[in-house]
Order: structure tokens, then sequence, then C-alpha cells
């Protein structure tokens, strides 16, 4: 059956059954929907054993906060991430636009390029290595270590 959410309030031991109209423009079920099938997550994040992610520069959380205003931090997570968690300055470039906005990085800065845990951020700077950026360097184990050594205020997920 279609056009019903049923909620359930374990605490209470309570059902509740709500009628939901149908959105025209919802991009999963609408009239013309774009989003049809599941993203393979550990594969879009360039997780697991058969996908390990590439050696590259690093540079420690704690290096990193001693250097914050003389690099570029790019944010290659994605925008909800980053509702959840940031480091202050960070510039949001998704990984899945870095091919299409790697233009907007300043090639004669120092860059480093953070995710959530440092493996999607490798590969970005794998790619931006490969394109001209010599000085790029990954965070070492993201904002989740960022949040372990330098500032534990940063929210982990």
């Amino acid at each position: 059956m279609y056009g019903r959410l049923l909620l359930f309030d374990a605490l209470g031991m309570r059902f509740r059954e709500l009628r939901v109209e149908k959105d025209p423009s919802c991009p999963v079920c609408g009239d013309t929907p774009s989003v049809t099938r599941l993203i393979d997550y550990e594969e879009f994040c360039g997780v697991g054993e058969e996908n390990p992610a590439p050696e590259v520069p690093e540079i420690s959380p704690r290096e990193l906060s001693e250097s914050l205003d003389r690099i570029l931090l790019v944010d290659v997570r994605e925008p909800f991430e980053v509702d959840i968690a940031r480091i202050p300055g960070a510039v949001l470039i998704p990984l899945g636009d870095l091919e299409q906005r790697f233009d907007e990085i300043d090639r004669e800065r120092d860059v480093v390029v953070h995710c959530r845990s440092g493996k999607r951020s490798a590969f970005a700077v794998e790619f931006l290595m490969g394109r001209g950026f010599p000085r790029a360097r990954n965070l070492r184990g993201g904002i989740l270590a960022w949040t372990d050594e330098v500032d534990p205020s940063v929210p982990q997920y």
C-alpha cells in the first residue's frame, strides 16, 4: 500500500498511521526520478580491502593546527557531513566534484586535504598531485584524528 507511514513509539508501545501525499518532484518516486538505484557507499568513499588508500604525503593534526593560517584546507566530504562537524576555514569541495573544481585550488599554496578518516582525502591528494599540486598533503586520520588530538569540541560521527 502506498500513501501511508507507520510510526512506532517503542517507549509508549503505540502505533500511529499517517497519510502522506506523493510529491511529484521527489527525486526517488516522483514523476521523473533522478535517483534510480542505490550507490555503493564503500566504493564511492574509496573504502575497502580491494581498494586501499594510496601512499601520499601526510600531515598530522598537531602540525596542521600550528600552520592553519598558512595553508589552504580542503574538505572533500559531503555537505551533510560538514553539517555534523567541520574544521574552521576549510573549503568544501566534495570528492565527487573535485575533478570539475580542482582549478579553484591555488597550485602555489600548501594544500591540506581532509575527510572523515583520511581515505577519501588520500585519493584526492593523489589526484591533485597528478594535476600539478606538488605541495598537497593528506590530514592523517582525517577529522576524527583532529577531534582526538586537537579540538575535542568537534563532534565525531
